[in-house]
């Protein structure tokens, strides 16, 4: 019985998956490309990826780091780098005789080789500081994220990043179908592993780890794995950042843009994939979109100027503040999104309004 509730519920979810992007295409004909929706979709399936890549280390292996704008920014480069048209290096680089690597590589095989180079930094960084554990690694890849970024400003290397200036001129897609496929792809492989034998063993190091080193699960393997993994996923959505932007500079992956990924798998709770994907839309459309208007000084009414440019900053606040305190384990918590869920939701009102009602009653 259980078997098949879970195959009725993939089948739904691949159906509401294909009706997301027959809407996607409906809405890409209708609607003009510079509006403010299209934004939102695309930042919010980029950072959809980058929280679940996050969540895959923080919230299902219990490692705490802080360094996912570091490996952002060794995606983005990488994905710049290698597909700037060999016509236009010259111009890019113009400080640095149009810069070492002269050729190019297809989009889908770069965004592949953000996600490895990212890989091998996470791989070679993760052998010292995986040895750390709570706040030490998250310090330690924090700083390790500020180093790179620092690094690639610096003159010496400009021949390859193009120092402090920009990379531009690289291939950017347009269609927001193009970045909810790559990020569903990614997603749906990070699903695929956390509920395989692999993920099992991520979570029982996050839950204990002297027992699940004393069933023979090798910790410092499996941490590896899941730091490398999810420093993989997080240059995939590095190099989407990049052809969102058209434009890329290191000093854009700040450590608040680390902070942001947080607190959104935070909000979306800590341990669920489908938490992410939710609060990584609200997040976006809330900051992009839903609180512009307090930005317009124009709509006071009164003489007392409380909307004015930057408000919209301190109401989303406000709004995160109190998600964080009634929903304290995050919207989701640890639980995953599911129609069968929904359905248990539904039917069980009627005794949730019977048991109100009583309750009412016998208090009278």
């Amino acid at each position: 019985m259980e078997n098949k509730n879970k195959k009725r519920d993939m089948i739904i979810s691949f159906g509401l998956l294909v009706l997301l992007f027959v809407v996607l295409m409906i809405l890409e004909q209708i609607l003009p490309r510079t509006s403010i929706i299209f934004t939102v979709l695309k930042k919010g399936a980029i950072y959809a990826l980058v929280a679940v890549s996050m969540n895959l280390l923080n919230g299902f292996t219990g490692l705490f780091s802080l360094g996912q704008a570091g490996f952002m920014l060794l995606g983005a480069y990488t994905y710049a780098i290698f597909t700037i048209p060999v016509a236009a290096r010259a111009q890019v680089y113009q400080y640095y005789d149009g810069g070492l690597v002269q050729f190019s590589i297809p989009v889908i095989l770069a965004l592949v080789l953000a996600g490895l180079v990212a890989a091998l930094f996470a791989y070679l960084i993760g052998l010292p500081v995986l040895k750390l554990k709570s706040d030490y690694l998250a310090i330690a890849t924090l700083g390790f994220a500020e180093i790179i970024r620092a690094i690639f400003q610096w003159d010496k290397l400009g021949v390859i990043t193009n120092g402090s200036n920009l990379l531009r001129k690289y291939p950017a897609y347009r269609s927001t179908l193009f970045y909810f496929a790559v990020s569903a792809v990614c997603i749906a492989i990070i699903v695929l592993l956390i509920n395989s034998t692999y993920g099992r063993a991520f979570k029982a190091i996050r839950d204990d780890e002297v027992a699940a080193e004393a069933m023979g699960i090798n910790l410092a393997h499996h941490k590896r794995m899941a730091f490398t993994i999810s420093s993989f996923f997080a240059g995939v959505s590095g190099a989407l950042l990049a052809m969102f932007q058209t434009t890329i500079q290191a000093s854009q992956f700040k450590s608040a843009m680390t902070y942001e990924i947080l607190l959104i798998v935070v909000i979306g709770g800590i341990g669920s994939v489908t938490g992410s994907c939710i609060s990584s839309f609200l997040f976006i459309a809330c900051s992009e979109w839903w609180l512009r208007f307090l930005d317009n000084s124009n709509l006071n009414l009164t003489s007392l100027q409380i909307l004015r440019p930057g408000f919209r900053k301190v109401v989303f606040s406000v709004v995160i503040m109190a998600i964080v305190l009634f929903y304290q384990k995050g919207i989701m918590g640890d639980k995953e999104f599911s129609i069968a869920r929904i359905g248990h939701f539904f039917k069980s009102l009627p005794q949730k309004f019977k048991k109100n009602k009583n309750t009412q009653e016998a208090a009278k």
